[in-house]
């Protein structure tokens, strides 16, 4: 009896030991380290399609941030047949009179313009299969219209930019 005694003594007091060992490596192996975010800079991804419509009616930043967009031309087309871009425009530009414009101005300036005059950040006209990136930091607090100006594509592919 008493060696029994002494070895379930010995059993348990052994497999208190390795478990205590085995829960030192567990804290050891699943500590998790987090990732500092940059709370002055955010990424914002665009895509575009052969159907003339961006992903994203509504995209939203706040005031004075690093913005990178990426916008990528999911389509298949030419860019002289289904060109897309990003431009975000001024406060109070009018979209409807900015195509027009861009209509005019023509391929040779990617259709921005007067110079960009009116356009706060713009990418370069993309084909499908496409992808580009541009950074710039966000305006005033306020709601900015982005639109595509590729001829004819203003009345489909818009959004708001809303700065907070």
């Amino acid at each position: 009896m008493v060696t029994i005694l002494s070895l379930s003594f010995f059993l348990s007091c052994g497999g208190k030991e390795d478990k205590k060992e085995e829960k030192d490596a567990m804290k050891i192996g699943t500590q998790k380290t987090e990732k500092a975010e940059d709370s002055n800079t955010v990424n914002v991804a665009l895509s575009g399609n052969d159907l003339m419509q961006y992903d994203k009616s509504e995209i939203k930043v706040k005031a004075g941030q690093e913005v990178t967009l990426t916008l990528r031309h999911i389509g298949k087309l030419d860019k002289k047949v289904m060109g897309h871009n990003f431009v975000l425009l001024k406060q109070g530009v009018n979209m409807q009179e900015f195509g027009l414009k861009a209509s005019e101005a023509g391929e040779t300036v990617d259709w921005i313009p007067e110079e960009g005059k009116d356009v706060i950040a713009h990418t370069k006209m993309l084909a499908g299969g496409e992808s580009t990136s541009i950074t710039f930091t966000a305006p005033a607090a306020g709601t900015y219209d982005y639109i595509c100006s590729f001829p004819g594509h203003v009345a489909m592919m818009k959004g708001k930019f809303i700065v907070e």
